[in-house]
């Protein structure tokens, strides 16, 4: 019998993608990476439900909005280790700057002064997910297990810490941390 491969999955919540795009600069490492993990769920597949039984998820970015701090819940739910994956996970960083206005002045800010085309907010939020008061890093929601630091981390950083957590291993050196509790 063939042993099944970790089941890994990588998310993006409220951020800017960089940590994703950090991911795929490790370039030919990735095929190295698909011999040894299933990759389950990113935004690199088209798989719309968060799965069961994930060995490894990789969440990028603040959560911001409702519908975000539910697949957060969801993720810890369904995953054995859950890494807070760059810096808008781990501190809030770019997406937190949000946080010093209210949430009616960002949406007018957005909607209708820097429109092009029909200033309007949404009504009742029918085309965005409700925000939440302020963005959180991941760990203020969920029970994180490791942080990746950096904005976007390195491709050698990500290749370090995702081989490390398929060994088994939990790396626990800068700029990868090991939370305790």
């Amino acid at each position: 019998m063939t042993p099944t491969k970790p089941r890994v999955a990588t998310v993006w919540l409220g951020g800017c993608s960089g940590c994703h795009m950090s991911f795929l600069d490790m370039d030919e490492r990735l095929i190295e990476l698909t011999d040894k993990m299933e990759l389950v769920y990113s935004p690199i597949v088209d798989t719309k439900e968060f799965p069961r039984d994930v060995d490894v998820a990789l969440v990028e970015g603040a959560v911001s909005n409702v519908e975000q701090d539910e697949l957060a819940h969801t993720i810890r739910r369904n995953s054995r280790i859950v890494v807070s994956f760059g810096d808008c996970a781990v501190s809030g960083n770019v997406t937190a700057l949000r946080n010093r206005v209210t949430n009616e002045e960002l949406l007018h800010r957005s909607y209708v002064e820097l429109a092009d085309v029909t200033p309007q907010i949404p009504r009742e939020y029918e085309t965005i997910a409700e925000m939440m008061k302020e963005a959180r890093p991941l760990h203020e929601v969920i029970k994180v297990d490791a942080f990746v630091h950096g904005c976007p981390p390195t491709a050698d950083t990500i290749w370090f810490a995702v081989s490390e957590l398929l060994q088994g291993r939990m790396p626990a050196f800068s700029p990868v941390y090991l939370r305790y509790g």
